[in-house]
C-alpha cells in the first residue's frame, strides 16, 4: 500500500549533471511523469561542485557540448577551446533555462535510498528532506566522478585552519593572498589549480604521493572566424564523434587549400621505436614534452612506453631547474598511459618559483595532521590553509553511497562487493528497471563523456519507450550477460598501461581502501559500444530478462 504522502511516478531521476539535465528533457518529451532530485543548489553535476581555482575541461569546447539541438549549437559562442569551470556552468544553466527543466527538478535534496518491490514491480525512492516517490523507473545520473575522497590521516580533524576539498569547492571565492597553503594531491585537480593558488599564496607545499605525467594544454580565446566556421561544420563533427572510438572528432577547422611549394608542417612521429636515438632527440628538442602523448606505440608496448618515460624525465629536468623538484616531480614506478595524462597550464613552471615547494610522500608519508599543519615520517610543516585534490571514489560512488536495494533486499553495495558488473554499464541484475548512466562497463570516462552520456540517455528513453510500448512490467541485466561483458571488458584492457603490474589508478579503483581491484571503463571505443548495444536491441534485448 502507497503511503498517502508519497508521490507516484513515472521516473525519478538523480542528479542534474549533463545527464541528469539530458535525461530528464528525454523523457519529459515522451510524455512521462519524471522529476529529477538533486542534491545542488543548482545544476552542472561535476561543473557545479568541481569549482576550485583552475577547473577547466580538457576536451575542446566545441566537443564537449550538447548535440540534441542544432538551435543551442548555433547561439552559444565559447570563448575559450577549452573552457573554465565557470563557462561551462553557465552553458548548462542556460540549457536549463532555454528547455524550462527547472521547474521539475528538485534542488538541495539528497536521495538516500532507493528498494524495489517485487510485487508490482516500482521502486520507492526516499530523500533527505522527507519526500518519498512511487516510480517504475529509476535512473542513476549520478556521475563518474561523485563521491570525494578523504585520505585516511590520522587526527584528520586536529586541523585548526581552513579545510577545503576540490570537489566540494565553496561559492564564495577563498582568499590565499598572504596565507600558507598545503595541497595534498598532484592529480588533475592539483595540476590545475596548484598554478593558481601559488599565483595568491604567500607560500605553497604541495604534498605529492604519486607524480602524473602531465602535459602543456596550450588552452586559447576561441577564434570567432574558428566558431562560425564550427557551427557550420557541427553536422559533421557531431557524425565522427559518435563513429570513432574517443568521441573525440579532432576538429581542426576547414581544410586549407594546398599551396604549390609551400613547406609541408611537419609533426611528431606516431611511433618512437622506428626512430633512432637522435632522431628522438631531434624530436623532443623540436617538439617539446608536448609530442611525447602522440607515440602510440607507448600505450601497448613496454619497450617504447620505456623510451618515452626516459624523454620525459629529461625534458622534465630541463623545466624544473631545481634537482630536488624534478625528482620529486618525476613519475618513476609506474607507466606513461597507466593513468590518464593530464593537460597543464603552467605546472611544472610554477615549481621554479621560490615560495612554490614540493614533499615526495614517497619518501616518507604523511603520519598526522597537527593544530598547525601536518607532520610526515621526515619533517613537520606549518601552513593557513588546507586543499584536499585527492580526487574520487570513482565510477562507483555516486551509486553506494546511495541505500539501493533490490530483489531480496539486496544492496548494491553487497552487490558490488567483488567489483561492479553492470551489464553494457547499463544495469546490474537484481535491480529491474534501474538504469545508470555511464555505468561501469562503458567508455564513460575513457571518451569524451558527454557523447557517451548523449548515447546512454537515448538508449535508456527508447528502451522504456519499448517496455511502456509492449506492457512490459520489468526489465534486468541477466548475471551470465554482465558476466560475459565484465569478461569483455577486461580483455579489452589487456596488453595496455591501463592494466600493468605496476599501475595503480582509479580506473582499478586502487585510490580507495579496500575496494576490489578492477579495470571499470571500457577501453573498446565508443563506436564498437555503440555497436554492441545496438546489436543487443536487433536481438531483442539480448542478455536482459523482460517480465510481462
Amino acid at each position: 500500500m502507497i503511503d498517502s504522502d508519497t508521490k507516484t511516478l513515472d521516473a525519478v531521476v538523480v542528479g542534474t549533471g549533463m545527464a541528469g539535465m539530458y535525461m530528464l528533457y528525454r523523457l519529459r518529451n515522451k510524455g512521462l511523469n519524471v522529476i529529477a532530485v538533486e542534491a545542488g543548489t543548482g545544476v552542472g553535476g561535476a561543473w557545479y561542485w568541481n569549482r576550485y581555482p583552475g577547473c577547466r575541461c580538457d576536451v575542446p569546447s566545441i566537443e564537449y557540448s550538447y548535440s540534441f539541438s542544432k538551435e543551442l549549437e548555433q547561439e552559444w559562442d565559447w570563448t575559450e577551446a577549452m573552457v573554465g569551470q565557470p563557462e561551462l556552468e553557465k552553458y548548462l544553466n542556460h540549457v536549463a533555462d532555454r528547455f524550462d527543466l527547472r521547474k521539475d527538478i528538485k534542488f538541495s535534496t539528497r536521495v538516500t535510498a532507493a528498494s524495489y518491490h517485487e510485487d508490482n514491480g516500482r521502486w520507492a525512492v526516499e530523500t533527505d528532506q522527507g519526500d518519498k516517490y512511487d516510480t517504475n523507473y529509476c535512473v542513476m545520473a549520478t556521475g563518474c566522478l561523485t563521491i570525494p575522497n578523504y585520505p585516511d590521516i590520522k587526527n584528520a580533524d586536529a586541523f585548526k585552519g581552513e579545510v577545503y576539498h576540490t570537489a566540494t569547492w565553496p561559492k564564495e571565492e577563498v582568499d590565499f593572498t598572504g596565507k600558507r597553503v598545503a595541497v595534498i594531491g598532484c592529480g588533475s585537480s592539483g595540476v590545475q589549480t596548484i598554478p593558481v593558488i601559488a599565483s595568491k599564496a604567500k607560500e605553497l607545499i604541495a604534498f605529492q604521493r604519486s607524480p602524473v605525467y602531465t602535459f602543456p594544454a596550450k588552452n586559447a580565446p576561441m577564434k570567432p572566424e574558428f566558431l562560425a566556421q564550427a557551427k557550420k561544420d557541427y553536422p559533421e563533427i557531431r557524425e565522427k564523434q559518435r563513429n570513432c572510438a574517443s568521441g573525440i572528432a579532432g576538429y581542426s577547422g576547414p581544410k586549407k587549400p594546398k599551396v604549390e611549394g609551400a613547406p609541408k608542417k611537419r609533426k611528431a612521429s606516431r611511433k618512437i621505436l622506428g626512430l633512432t636515438a637522435e632522431q628522438r632527440q631531434a624530436e623532443l628538442e623540436e617538439f617539446g614534452i608536448g609530442a611525447i602523448p602522440n607515440y602510440v606505440d607507448a600505450f601497448f608496448n613496454e619497450e617504447a612506453n620505456g623510451i618515452v618515460r626516459e624523454m620525459f624525465d629529461q625534458e622534465l629536468k630541463r623545466i624544473v631547474k631545481d634537482p630536488q623538484k624534478a625528482d620529486a616531480l618525476s613519475p618513476k614506478d609506474y607507466p606513461l598511459h597507466c593513468k590518464r595524462p593530464v593537460i597543464d597550464t603552467n605546472y611544472y613552471d610554477v615549481f621554479n618559483e621560490d615560495h612554490v615547494s614540493i614533499v615526495d610522500l614517497r619518501k616518507g608519508g604523511i603520519e598526522e595532521l597537527t593544530a598547525t599543519g601536518l607532520r610526515t615520517a621526515n619533517a613537520e610543516y606549518e601552513f593557513d590553509i588546507l586543499v584536499y585534490a585527492t580526487g574520487f571514489d570513482a565510477m562507483t560512488g555516486g551509486m553506494t553511497a546511495i541505500d539501493i536495494r533490490g530483489k531480496g533486499g539486496e544492496s548494491i553495495k553487497d552487490k558490488w562487493a567483488d567489483g561492479p558488473t553492470a551489464y553494457l554499464g547499463l544495469q546490474v541484475c537484481g535491480f529491474p528497471n534501474l538504469f545508470t548512466i555511464t555505468g561501469p562497463g562503458s567508455p564513460s570516462i575513457l571518451s569524451n563523456v558527454i557523447v557517451s552520456i548523449e548515447y546512454h540517455c537515448e538508449w535508456i528513453d527508447q528502451t522504456i519507450s519499448y517496455l511502456r510500448d509492449n506492457n512490459i512490467k520489468a526489465m534486468e541485466a541477466e548475471q551470465s550477460a554482465a558476466d560475459e561483458w565484465a569478461i569483455h571488458v577486461n580483455d579489452a584492457a589487456q596488453g595496455t598501461m591501463y592494466v600493468a603490474p605496476t599501475c595503480n589508478s582509479w580506473y582499478l579503483g586502487s585510490n580507495i581502501e579496500g575496494k576490489k581491484r578492477m579495470f571499470m571503463p571500457y577501453l573498446g571505443g565508443v563506436d564498437k559500444y555503440d555497436e554492441k548495444c545496438r546489436e543487443v536491441v536487433a536481438n531483442g534485448y539480448e542478455g536482459f530478462s523482460l517480465t510481462s
